[in-house]
């Protein structure tokens, strides 16, 4: 049923379209919200992976932002690439355009902040890509998120099948890959996909909470968790530690180490410069 509205709401899409903006950057304290918005179903063309793209080294490079949530205005979070677009690509260049859109979600998981994907509606192919490639994900209860390609004739081509397989484990990934079913909001919580489930008109609010709640702690160390997090997986135990070493050598001379330590002895709360 989905993919038949899928394809309906793919017909409708303006091809002549590259004089919008499909994608906003925004900041608020210490919280940085990167909104899709390409009606109907944020189809993933070329122009919008540019723009994903650009907010995403935009949002890499700016150090007053501790943590970032990736969300959608619309209906639903992501519809995977624009198969309209992709149907007139010359095949010669299909490869490229896989490559571009890989290489964006590449940009995702790389970031030196924490992420959250809130999800409303459908994450699928693509979409559902970005939103594995967060840290963390929300999900309204109208959610589902899936990986819808062998339907196409194809594979996941940016990430999903490594990473969907690392984070509910291979055996999960290879039955919903090969039968390209989409998991509703129950089934993505119980094994794992998603972090959490709320209502639907609770999901804006439910992310921010999520957020602030991050970035009531210090900048440097959340970026500082996650690279000791990442620099372990898939690692043995020493290099880990190692990993999770260095990672804290480098927030020992920092100016919110100092002020972390002299606010708790304080008894009040850090003021926390990002330094």
């Amino acid at each position: 049923m989905f993919l038949m509205i899928w394809r309906c709401a793919m017909s409708d899409i303006i091809r002549s379209d590259t004089d919008r903006e499909f994608v906003r950057l925004e900041r608020s304290g210490w919280v940085a919200t990167i909104t899709l918005s390409r009606p109907p179903v944020n189809a993933l063309n070329r122009q919008m992976v540019s723009e994903l793209s650009s907010a995403l080294t935009e949002l890499a490079a700016d150090d007053d932002a501790s943590v970032a949530i990736i969300t959608s205005d619309l209906d639903h979070f992501s519809a995977g690439a624009d198969l309209r677009e992709r149907a007139e690509t010359a095949k010669e260049e299909v490869a490229d355009a896989v490559a571009a859109i890989s290489a964006m979600v590449t940009q995702i998981a790389n970031l030196p902040q924490p992420t959250i994907a809130s999800i409303y509606g459908a994450a699928v192919g693509g979409g559902a890509e970005i939103a594995l490639a967060c840290d963390l994900r929300i999900m309204a209860e109208n959610g589902k998120l899936g990986l819808k390609e062998t339907s196409l004739g194809i594979i996941p081509g940016a990430g999903g099948t490594q990473r969907l397989a690392r984070l509910i484990g291979p055996s999960r990934a290879k039955s919903l890959i090969y039968s390209a079913e989409l998991m509703e909001a129950p089934l993505c919580l119980a094994t794992g996909a998603v972090n959490m489930v709320v209502p639907n008109n609770m999901l804006r609010d439910s992310a921010i909470a999520w957020a602030e709640a991050f970035a009531k702690n210090a900048p440097l160390a959340l970026r500082a968790a996650k690279q000791a997090i990442n620099g372990g997986l898939g690692k043995s135990m020493e290099e880990g530690l190692q990993a999770e070493r260095d990672a804290y050598a480098a927030l020992i001379d920092t100016a919110d180490r100092d002020e972390g330590i002299k606010a708790f002895l304080e008894k009040r709360d850090p003021q926390w410069r990002g330094e």
